[in-house]
């Protein structure tokens, strides 16, 4: 049922992101940083440092708005291909290929209405240390004078949305939307029928379920895989999604120009830039979901109601 599916969805959002996201942090503030002004040079060296100017909680600044969207936006994405993925097939006939990936795209584009304003924050929240820990380093080294409570001053998820909805409305909350479905929608589509085809690999029979080892690296393989492929996209929605800059750092209009300054200053290698934190999030991120989704966390939970009440 789609209730069930909607909750299995965020069960599994929900857990994912509370394992990975210190390394989404990482991934984040990697991307971010531009040549001449780099902070970081590995995810290790990102931790680290985090941990040491923030504390340990540090490692999860913009997790609670994560925590609180990631519920609707897996729910969204799973339920969402379940849906194509349903209407698509023809009798219940195995589909094809490009109907898989057809379900993929429709998913993808459905998840950014959540997606985008989650992203939008989360970035905010998990690049300002990175920005407040070079400012205080440049001051330091004499390059530029800065008072110490402006530094400790960090923004909140409240009042950055507060402040967008002020300054540009809901649109304010949607900056990086075109970035966003470049991103998510290739990532669906690369995804789903990689995921459905890996798990049938494991099922013995169509009728009966794979075990769950093979849901979750199927999910892990097949997360990593498009997490990696559409790695450039991310890069550039991280950037033109991010409100404050470090100093020295480039500003962007849109994708394009975004693209063309990331190519001409930093280099084509620019665009895998925690291409690698991004697979080690992703891969446990979506078999940790695809074996809570696949199955069905929620129908046990709602079937174990009655005999409790009784």
């Amino acid at each position: 049922s789609l209730p069930a599916k909607l909750i299995n969805g965020g069960i599994a959002g929900l857990i994912g992101v509370t394992c990975v996201f210190p390394i989404d942090l990482a991934k984040t503030r990697l991307q971010n940083q531009q040549n001449g002004q780099r902070m970081y040079t590995s995810l290790s060296d990102c931790l680290i440092k985090t941990i040491r100017s923030e504390g340990y909680f540090g490692m999860y600044r913009g997790a609670a708005v994560n925590l609180t969207l990631v519920t609707p936006e897996k729910a969204i994405k799973l339920a969402a291909n379940d849906f194509f993925r349903h209407h698509l097939s023809k009798d219940g006939k195995k589909l094809t290929l490009l109907r898989e990936m057809l379900a993929g795209c429709g998913a993808g584009t459905c998840q950014v209405i959540v997606t985008t304003p989650m992203e939008m924050l989360k970035i905010q929240l998990q690049d300002a240390g990175r920005i407040a820990a070079q400012k205080k380093l440049m001051a330091a080294q004499g390059q530029l004078s800065s008072s110490p409570a402006a530094a400790e001053r960090r923004p909140t998820a409240t009042q950055i949305t507060r402040e967008l909805l002020r300054s540009k409305g809901i649109s304010g909350l949607y900056k990086g939307l075109g970035a966003t479905l470049l991103r998510d929608v290739p990532f669906s589509i690369v995804y789903f029928p990689l995921f459905a085809n890996l798990n049938k690999l494991g099922q013995k029979d169509p009728s009966v379920k794979a075990p769950f080892y093979v849901s979750f690296l199927s999910g892990c393989v097949a997360g990593s895989t498009a997490a990696v492929a559409v790695n450039p996209c991310d890069v550039v929605k991280t950037r033109l999604q991010s409100l404050q800059r470090g100093v020295n750092e480039d500003t962007y209009s849109g994708i394009l120009d975004c693209t063309k300054k990331i190519w001409q200053r930093e280099g084509p290698t620019a665009f895998f830039k925690g291409a690698y934190c991004r697979a080690l999030v992703i891969a446990p991120l979506f078999g940790i979901a695809q074996v809570v989704y696949f199955f069905g966390i929620a129908e046990f939970l709602l079937d174990m109601l009655p005999k409790r009440r009784a």
